[in-house]
């Protein structure tokens, strides 16, 4: 199994030299597709066009062969978090207050696991959430599990694409 940390060691330095904030270093895939998921943004945008994909790609391609930190054979993927992304640095919960999100704790709070509501902030390093029936509730940083934004109109709004030229538009070969 590959040491995420180690890896996220190895990566970050990479996408910062090109300008990006790491968001997420994952395998996944399991045994039978094994996939270093990698996902970053431009700070400034919080979006990473094909272009900057395919930078960070063939830059961390030439490193990973290079320092070769993962014994088994897997596939590199680069991304943009998405619309629906994954909150996975307490600044993420801070930058995204007033969207509603998923969180999902490793062990029961207030006899939950999972907080569904709007994002109210980040007070130290507790999470402000303001759920569904309208408690909020202070989920510590480090008791969460995983956390994402959920697609709603007020994100679509809040997530316009840098530039929809050319969308319109089908190329046509032959």
């Amino acid at each position: 199994m590959a040491d995420i940390a180690a890896l996220t060691r190895l990566i970050e330095p990479e996408a910062k030299a090109l300008g990006f904030d790491l968001v997420r270093v994952a395998m996944i895939g399991g045994t039978s597709d094994p996939t270093l998921q990698v996902m970053a943004e431009r700070p400034d945008t919080r979006q990473l066009t094909i272009d900057d994909c395919a930078d960070l790609s063939r830059r961390l391609s030439d490193m990973l062969d290079e320092k070769d930190p993962i014994e088994d054979a897997y596939r590199l993927e680069v991304s943009s978090p998405g619309i629906d992304r994954p909150l996975t640095r307490l600044k993420d919960f801070d930058d995204w207050k007033g969207h509603e999100a998923r969180v999902t704790l490793a062990e029961k709070l207030d006899g939950r696991k999972q907080f569904k509501g709007d994002l109210y902030g980040v007070d130290g390093q507790n999470v402000a959430i303001i759920t569904q029936d309208g408690n909020r509730h202070a989920v510590p940083f480090d008791k969460i599990e995983s956390a994402k934004l959920t697609l709603t109109d007020r994100l679509i709004a809040a997530t316009a694409p840098l530039s929809t030229k050319g969308a319109d538009q089908v190329k046509v070969e032959g």
